[in-house]
């Protein structure tokens, strides 16, 4: 691949749409797996990792930028020196000029994190206590609040399938965060209006009942789904546009790179400590108005530091729609129908260049399962490469193995479910189960329900450190794995821990319940058992994330075609979609089925008369169903091997 230090595109690179943003956009950048190794010093060129939307939220972390990465360039512009010279005022440009790529990709790759925790800030401030806002402020019963509450999050979870979409086969990452973050704001901005605005906001009496109307239910809602189109831009582009900076050819960065999916996780959730505890806080003592204009100020704070260093990316060529390869592969299979394939597999066909045919991805080495896919990569008839090539009729061995890869992924994706089912529980039933305990905290502070997700916050930022410098190197020394685990490993440990949790909060319910029948609190809003008794719940539900969630983050990116990662990262977050909505299904039946013949059922609006405990039970038991599936799953999967470079 030919790198130019004057032309402002980069084959398998950079686009010259980008300079739309300003004549302060001028360096040639690229990424590509395994290009940051044959990048000459010499070059007038800054490669750096993505200043990811927010860095005021985490600005200790932001470090300098251009020479000291130890990159020859140009003269700083003014703004450049204006930004370096902020930095220095805050003793932030420091890494040395002799550090090495490596070294530079790790510490510039914590500005990602920032700015992710400050994204996630505003999406946790705004969704953890929004159960309650919908109880209090729209009126709505126990079941329509939880439905609607996992029908949202589960929307979130859904759209990232279009913004990964499009990230890969047209925009690129940069372009498909950056349109749909302003999305986002606006949302954001609107549901922060339908709080705060005469009007907008439901009415409430001397008694805090409140009667909104079917226009404000409406507006609300409207920007409630605007910011779950606006997620869906963001979710599968950050991590791995963070992960996309690490060169695969080099071990030293490849060994670093599930590091950083570990500190990433760990930075996410350093913004949801501060929505679960001071915005909690803020919503239910001061008013939703700051409750929700906080986290709005956030995120348009995210989005401006977004726009801010558009210069300093580095950003990977759209590759083109990758369900049209992936149809191309089937038809062809299918017009072969009747060709075998060869028992000397080096004769598919494969282009000789060292990257596929899609710019800045690799090769893919043959793989023995679905084996009839292989057809595809078969030159029928004699001569047909030595003609232009049909990509209907003729596909590479890389774009065979490309589908392979994804129809691997899809038995591992679906054993997702069930632990994110498992894991919505958190926003609301957890929450619902704290309203009816002791708030109390002291005589007179009562701690907000949603506000004790801050101990899983706390739990997984306890957990990824300790995992990350205890754990991996322990279970190194036994497994010989770089890792400690393999991905898949780790994914099986937080399903184990899944369990418990379900059958940890099923135990805590049958304790209150128990106490509610003895001394007959079915009318007490509040059963004299303090609500702290959560904790261990909300603890373990962490420990089981840094497991099981940073693996499959990890895992999807690892085991995605390079020019699939996008849409594979969203694949990989529908899980959190389908548990929401697999949630809200068994919420729906059990009601329908647990209310026949005048019973109050499982999850009635007066949790005294219920059997909460029953349905923690049942996940329990899916649980320990789902982990035998994805026990077997894992045993025949093949990892993804791609071609070494020359």
């Amino acid at each position: 691949m030919h790198l130019s230090s004057t032309s402002p595109n980069v084959e398998g690179g950079f686009s010259d749409r980008h300079s739309c943003l300003g004549s302060s956009f001028g360096y040639p950048l690229t990424t590509s797996p395994g290009i940051a190794s044959r990048i000459p010093r010499g070059r007038r060129m800054i490669v750096v990792t993505a200043n990811l939307s927010g860095s005021l939220c985490f600005l200790p972390l932001v470090l300098s930028l251009g020479s000291s990465l130890g990159f020859t360039r140009s003269p700083p512009t003014p703004s450049e020196r204006g930004l370096l010279q902020g930095l220095r005022i805050f003793n932030l440009s420091s890494l040395d000029h002799g550090e090495d790529f490596s070294s530079s990709v790790m510490d510039v790759n914590k500005m990602i994190e920032g700015n992710e925790c400050c994204e996630r800030l505003a999406y946790y401030g705004m969704s953890t206590n929004l159960v309650n806002y919908l109880k209090s402020r729209l009126n709505q019963r126990n079941v329509v609040a939880v439905n609607n509450v996992t029908n949202w999050s589960g929307t979130c979870y859904v759209t990232p399938l279009l913004g990964a979409f499009l990230a890969d086969a047209y925009l690129g990452r940069y372009w498909t965060i950056a349109s749909f973050s302003i999305i986002y704001v606006f949302g954001m901005t609107l549901l922060t209006l339908s709080v705060s605005v005469q009007g907008l906001k439901p009415s409430c009496n001397d008694k805090d009942v409140c009667h909104p109307t079917s226009s404000q239910t409406t507006v609300f809602f409207v920007g409630l789904y605007m910011i779950a189109l606006g997620t869906g831009g963001i979710k599968p582009c950050v991590s791995s546009f963070g992960a996309d900076q690490f060169d695969d050819n080099d071990e030293k960065e490849k060994k670093k790179k599930s590091s950083f999916f570990n500190w990433f996780y760990f930075s996410i959730n350093i913004g949801a400590l501060v929505a679960s505890s001071v915005l909690v806080w803020i919503q239910t003592n001061v008013g939703w108005s700051w409750g929700f204009g906080i986290p709005s100020v956030a995120m348009a704070i995210a989005v401006v530091s977004f726009f801010s260093g558009t210069r300093l990316y580095r950003n990977q060529r759209p590759g083109g729609s990758p369900f049209t390869r992936i149809c191309q592969v089937i038809i062809a299979s299918l017009r072969k129908f009747n060709v075998e394939v060869p028992n000397d597999k080096s004769l598919l066909y494969e282009i000789e260049d060292e990257e596929s045919t899609v710019k800045g991805s690799r090769k893919l080495d043959h793989t023995k399962q679905f084996s009839f896919l292989d057809k595809a990569a078969v030159e029928a008839k004699s001569g047909e490469i030595k003609r232009s090539v049909d990509p209907w009729r003729l596909c590479t061995v890389t774009q065979v193995e490309e589908l392979k890869s994804i129809i691997r992924l899809l038995p591992i994706w679906a054993t997702g479910i069930i632990f994110s089912a498992a894991y919505s529980q958190m926003g609301t039933l957890f929450v619902l189960q704290g309203n009816t305990m002791d708030l109390h905290m002291g005589k007179s502070f009562q701690i907000p329900p949603a506000s004790l997700s801050l101990f899983d916050t706390i739990s997984v930022i306890f957990w990824v450190p300790v995992y990350d410098r205890v754990i991996v190197p322990f279970a190194r020394k036994f497994t010989g794995h770089k890792n400690g685990f393999t991905q898949l490993q780790r994914i099986a440990i937080g399903l184990v821990i899944s369990i418990f949790v379900m059958f940890v909060a099923g135990t805590l319910e049958l304790m209150r319940l128990r106490e509610v029948r003895k001394h007959h609190y079915y009318e007490l809003k509040h059963v004299p058992m303090s609500v702290f008794w959560q904790v261990p719940q909300y603890f373990i539900i962490g420990c089981a994330e840094v497991f099981t969630f940073i693996g499959q983050i990890e895992f999807f990116y690892e085991q995605a075609p390079d020019a699939m990662r996008s849409l594979c990262s969203a694949l990989s977050l529908t899980t959190n979609a389908l548990g929401n909505y697999l949630s809200t299904f068994l919420v729906n039946v059990v009601t329908e089925l647990s209310t026949r013949n005048g019973q109050p059922g499982w999850i009635p609006d007066n949790l005294n008369y219920g059997h909460l405990d029953y349905f923690f039970w049942l996940l329990g038991l899916l649980s320990v169903l789902n982990l035998g599936v994805f026990l077997l799953v894992a045993k025949w999967y093949t990892y993804k091997r791609p071609v070494a470079s020359g």
